[in-house]
This record gives C-alpha cells, structure tokens and sequence, in this order.
C-alpha cells in the first residue's frame, strides 16, 4: 500500500478522501456501511448558533448529472451537538471537522467559541457562502472584505486548523482566496454549491420551496476542478477539492489540478460505501504509476 498521508494545516489525515458537509449527517450513519477510520475524516452537518428549522419542503431535486437542495442548515443548534452528539461521535476512529455557519460575524465567533473546549475537533470549516444578514443577506464569500473579515475574526478565536469554505457563484475565486489567505486561513475548501433552478414544465413551477437551490453532483465537477486549478497557481495553502467526486478517477484529477484531499458528497447518496471505494482507487492508482505517496500526484497535472 501506498502512504496515503496527507497534511492540512496541523492536521495529518490518514488518507486524501473526506465526507462533504451534510451528505452523512454527524458521521455516525457511514458506521453503517463502512469503518469511519477507513477515511481521512468527517467533515460534520453545517453547524448554526441557534436552532434552525431548515427551508419548507420540498427542498431536493435531481437534476441531469447533479441533484439541487436549498435544506437551510436544518440542525439543533450549537449547544445541542455539544451535549447530545459530540459525545456520541468523539471517539470515532477518523477526524471529525465541525462546518461552522453564521448570519453574522458574530455568530461564526460565538459559535466556534463554544467549539474550542471539544479536544476532539481538530479542525473548523468555515462555510463563508452563508448570507451576511447585516449587509442584505450578501453572502460573505462574495466579496474579498467580507470574506477577510469573517476569516479573520474566526482566528483570533481558533489556535487549530482552520479550513475555509469556498464559494463558486464569485466573479474570480482566485481573489477571493488570497484575501482568506491574508487574514489567516490554513487551508481551503472549494467548490461549494452553485445556484441552479429546477421547473416543472407541466405544472409551471420551481421544484424547490425556495426557487434555487444548490447544485451538486458530476454536472460541477469540470467547473470545480477549474477553480481548484485556478486557486492552485495563486496560493500555496493546502486544497480539499470538492465537486461531483463519484469515484478514484474523479479525486485524482482534483488532485492532479492541485488538491491535497478531497470531499465525497453527492456520490454517498447513491453508494454509502463510495469513500472507501474511492480510497482503495487512489491506492490502486499510487501503486500502478509507482508512486511511494499520495502527495506525489498533488499539482502534478502536465501542461506543455
């Protein structure tokens, strides 16, 4: 077997491939069907400061290639995972990461705040496509300021390593990455979920309750492997990349374009089992193309 180590920021994963935020719920379901400590880590449901109820239904819809959802964050609140779940998933076998939410500045502090005493979150993803109720519901990754800014203050409150979540709906991802990079970001995650709209041509109406939604699944997949690529050439921080990962081939070529790890999402509703798939691939791939570790593939795309 290969050395499949990987290191983002102070944290070493076993193995290059995670789960996507909201795609296996707090980790404990995937015990179900494989091992968590057959994969690099966990990357939990989005995480709010309060109690969210979530967007009426319906609220998922597949598309070609791709599905749509506009679930809202749906969770208990920060203090209930605190009391209810963490104790239930901390002692399992792989990293779990906490997705870190806010509708304002605020909010991303006092929650990650309350994460700092749970020795077995080793890591944050700040999710910055969340809408900055203060500036007119904007999402604060879609401009350089908003996204330095909630970037910056999470670090002054957070001594681990903090992952950022990237939004793709920018006009150019590269300067959004460089002003997290600036205020303090260890790594990055992209891409989030692009807006999208589905009809119902007989009825005349959306699929969603709420009009869009976001877009996942292969239909992404070249544009993420793009803004990776692009995000790439311009820092040296690690990426996860992220976007219509089915299988091994698919995290490959992610890594190729200049990821470190990778995120599993939309593929674990179709096959709970495709992460350790997609590890055994990797693996498969390291040996057939003599390569001692993962990290030898990282950036290795040929252009000439």
């Amino acid at each position: 077997m290969a050395d499949l180590r990987v290191h983002i920021g102070d944290l070493e994963l076993r193995n290059p491939v995670t789960t996507a935020s909201g795609t296996c719920g707090f980790g404990e379901e995937l015990a179900d069907f494989f091992d968590p400590g057959r994969i690099g880590g966990i990357f939990v449901k989005g995480l709010t400061l309060r109690p969210r109820a979530g967007n009426p239904y319906p609220r998922m819809a597949e598309t070609a290639s791709g599905m749509l959802n506009s679930v809202g964050l749906q969770n208990k609140g920060i203090d209930y995972f605190i009391e209810q779940i963490y104790p239930r998933i901390k002692d399992l076998n792989t990293h779990i990461i906490a997705n870190v939410n806010g509708s304002t500045i605020e909010d991303y502090t006092s929650l990650t705040e309350k994460l700092k005493p749970l020795e077995k979150i080793p890591a944050i993803e700040v999710n910055i496509s969340c809408p900055n109720v203060k500036e007119g519901g904007m999402a604060f990754g879609i401009s350089c300021p908003s996204a330095a800014a909630v970037t910056k203050a999470v670090r002054e409150v957070w001594d681990r390593t903090m992952i950022v979540k990237l939004s793709p709906n920018v006009t150019d991802i590269r300067d959004i990455a460089l002003a997290v990079e600036e205020a303090g970001a260890d790594a990055f995650s992209l891409i989030n979920t692009l807006l999208g709209i589905a009809i119902d041509a007989e009825k005349r109406r959306p699929l969603l309750s709420t009009v869009t939604g976001g877009l996942s699944g292969p239909a992404v997949k070249p544009i993420a492997l793009h803004m990776v690529w692009q995000v790439a050439q311009v820092s040296r921080l690690p990426i996860i990349g992220i976007g219509g990962i089915m299988n091994a081939t698919d995290a490959i070529e992610f890594m190729l374009a200049g990821a470190s790890a990778i995120q599993v999402g939309t593929a674990i509703f179709i096959d709970p089992q495709a992460p350790v798939k997609i590890v055994e691939g990797i693996d498969e791939y390291l040996i057939r193309h003599g390569c001692k570790s993962v990290r030898e593939i990282t950036g290795a795309l040929k252009i000439d």
